[in-house]
């Protein structure tokens, strides 16, 4: 017995959840950004040149997910799912150590609401792009 295929939703529906999942995974992503930032600079106790080449490692993933990130590129937000796993790792991590509690679970948040937010706009992006060629 053949399977049928499953109808798209209408372009009215997935527009509002285009919209709103792009802003929350933009928020999510730039307070990601922020955190790492605030945290390596004002809070951790890292010498001098060490700070600039941890600072570095842990946004390099970031500056590299920006542009297509900030642009609403469907690719960008589904590999941002993938690279979105270090920073929830190393969240949880820090969690664990009572000097980087908050720290920890706050990096946990903010990359799981990334994670879902980018997840979400990638699966309606591609069902709105199929809506609009045509296919039911």
């Amino acid at each position: 017995m053949a399977k049928t295929a499953k109808p798209l939703p209408a372009l009215e529906w997935l527009q509002p959840r285009l919209r709103i999942s792009r802003a929350v995974s933009l928020l999510s992503f730039l307070g990601l950004g922020a955190l790492v930032v605030v945290w390596n600079l004002w809070f951790a106790n890292i010498p001098g040149k060490l700070l600039w080449v941890i600072l570095g490692a842990q946004l390099l993933p970031l500056l590299i997910l920006a542009p297509g990130l900030i642009l609403g590129h469907a690719r960008a937000h589904a590999w941002a799912c993938f690279v979105v796993n270090l920073y929830f790792i190393q969240g949880v991590l820090a969690a664990f150590d009572p000097s980087k509690a908050t720290y920890g679970w706050l990096l946990t948040g903010l990359s799981f609401s990334l994670f879902c937010a980018a997840l979400m706009f990638t699966r309606w992006r591609f069902q709105y792009e199929r809506k609009l060629a045509g296919e039911n």
